[in-house]
């Protein structure tokens, strides 16, 4: 089952080291109130074999996948829309906030995740002096991190994912790097980047429908190409 391979990798996961002085390591998969939410959102919607399309995001967030373990789905998500009970306290995000719209206009939580995988490049989460780190705001933390990122996207591509289309959400650094991993690893024929939904809800929260539809044409498109 899909379902046993997530949580198997989740499960397997363990901070890295060697990371730069100051930056401290989200890891919301050493505890085991959490796993069991995973498991419980992975039996609901990952229990069967069917091919998807792998989304890579940058890394988790603090109040995101880096509280819940799940990618771009905050506690609230989790409760109002996955239906999944827990003890959390009831808080969102701005990224799943926009991804759950996409999520909704694309059919629902079930069509969504029957044909798709949220992930991230890196499936661990930074922090910084009380705030966010994305992998690529430090080069040596970026460095540092890249056999760890290779090894977990080596992991995850030998499931039954879509190999001729991915789609990167962050459209410039992150889909810059995976591209370049891409290039030396061969995992996918095409990426496609999108821009970023923080970057959406911040700066163009006005043109957000525009960006909706952005995303479920590319979301169609690799849907398509599986």
């Amino acid at each position: 089952m899909f379902s046993d391979k997530i949580y198997g990798f989740y499960d397997s996961l363990r901070p890295p080291k060697g990371l730069p002085e100051g930056v401290g390591t989200l890891f919301p998969q050493g505890n085991p109130a959490i796993m069991k939410l995973v498991k419980a959102f992975l039996d609901k919607f990952y229990s069967d074999n069917n091919p998807r399309t792998l989304i890579l995001g940058i890394n988790p967030g603090r109040f995101g996948a880096g509280t819940t373990g799940i990618n771009f789905t905050a506690s609230r998500q989790l409760t109002q829309y996955c239906a999944i009970k827990n003890d959390i306290k009831q808080q969102s995000e701005l990224s799943a906030e926009f991804i759950y719209e996409v999520i909704l206009d694309y059919g629902g939580v079930s069509r969504f995740y029957s044909d798709f995988f949220l992930s991230s490049v890196c499936p661990l989460g930074f922090v910084k002096d009380g705030k966010n780190m994305n992998y690529y705001d430090d080069r040596r933390l970026q460095e540092a991190l890249t056999p760890f990122i290779v090894g977990c996207i080596n992991k995850q591509y030998e499931w039954n994912f879509n190999r001729n289309s991915c789609i990167c959400i962050g459209g410039e650094k992150n889909y810059k790097f995976l591209s370049s991993l891409n290039e030396k690893h061969g995992w996918f024929k095409t990426i496609r980047a999108l821009p970023h939904p923080r970057f959406i809800q911040q700066y163009r929260r006005k043109q957000k429908a525009g960006y909706i539809k952005e995303y479920l044409e590319a979301l169609n498109a690799a849907k398509g190409k599986i």
